[in-house]
């Protein structure tokens, strides 16, 4: 028997990956069996229409520079978006994509990545959030931080940092143990989200220590009153197997620009007057929250 080469078709059908032909304004010439296995259309549902109406709404913009890119000259070996599959869910794709002037066409090839896609994002959330409260991690709060200044620096805006330590929380988990001491991290984590708006943000930075960053905050007297307004939150007692327990929380304030103009620098200033404020506490509860702070008094 002699052998003979099969149509090229029924090679690319048997792809895990989908093919694609489309012509100059991004028309489906040719789909391969695996376009419908990863998106649900068959050949005869898609043939003729434009690749963008598959396209996730949020990616099209994105996917349409690519498409040019690729026209003018540029191969494409990573480029990613969604599509939406024909029963509503969106399905991630990395996509290889090369135009072929000679014949008029774009080839793209793509591999279906929902499932690495949402391990990516569960890592990327993993290294940037505390694995305990879910709150933003220090390594989150560097970057936010940095943004929110670069944002400030360019609008002429203001910031604030409020740097938050627990009172007492050693004794809550001195007596009653570190899984009650977690069950209040987690209770003090959403106590100061729930005193938050949604444009602030709130990290765990130590093991009872949180930073609070204000953007638009203007000055030491309007970071005061967020800061009462999370102590008093925090106050309330905590139900713990053996009994309640009260806690409260020594509070430092830096603002930008006054008290730096970089993350590094915010950061220390407010963490120096959180320790003034612990310190001061035997002047009364205000003291809590430190005194000098956005360039009104040196120290």
């Amino acid at each position: 028997m002699t052998a003979t080469l099969p149509p090229f078709a029924d090679v690319l059908n048997l792809l895990p990956d989908a093919v694609c032909v489309v012509d100059v304004d991004g028309h489906y010439l040719f789909v391969s069996a695996s376009f419908e296995r990863i998106l649900g259309y068959g050949p005869g549902e898609v043939l003729g229409r434009r690749a963008f109406e598959f396209v996730h709404p949020d990616d099209v913009a994105a996917t349409m520079q690519q498409a040019g890119d690729v026209v003018a000259g540029t191969m494409q070996r990573h480029f990613r978006n969604r599509y939406i599959h024909k029963d509503g869910h969106s399905v991630d794709i990395q996509w290889s994509a090369h135009w072929l002037p000679d014949y008029g066409v774009r080839i793209g090839v793509g591999r279906e990545i929902t499932e690495l896609r949402r391990a990516e994002r569960e890592l990327e959330y993993l290294a940037s959030h505390d694995a305990l409260t879910g709150l933003p991690n220090r390594h989150r709060l560097q970057l936010e931080l940095r943004q929110q200044i670069d944002n400030a620096i360019r609008t002429g805006g203001t910031l604030a940092l409020l740097y938050l330590d627990l009172d007492g929380f050693k004794a809550a988990n001195d007596r009653s143990g570190h899984l009650a001491g977690d069950g209040i991290l987690r209770d003090v984590a959403q106590r100061l989200q729930q005193g938050l708006r949604q444009s602030d943000l709130v990290a765990r930075v130590g093991g009872d220590e949180f930073v609070v960053l204000l953007p638009g905050c203007r000055g030491q007297a309007a970071a005061r009153i967020v800061a009462e307004g999370l102590r008093a939150r925090l106050l309330p007692p905590y139900l713990l197997p053996d009994g309640p327990m009260q806690l409260d929380a020594s509070v430092g304030i830096a603002c930008f620009p006054v008290d730096g103009t970089d993350p590094e620098a915010l950061l220390a200033h407010a963490d120096r007057k959180m320790y003034a404020a612990k310190r001061n506490t035997v002047s009364g509860p205000d003291a809590r929250v430190a005194q000098q702070s956005c360039g009104d008094a040196a120290g």
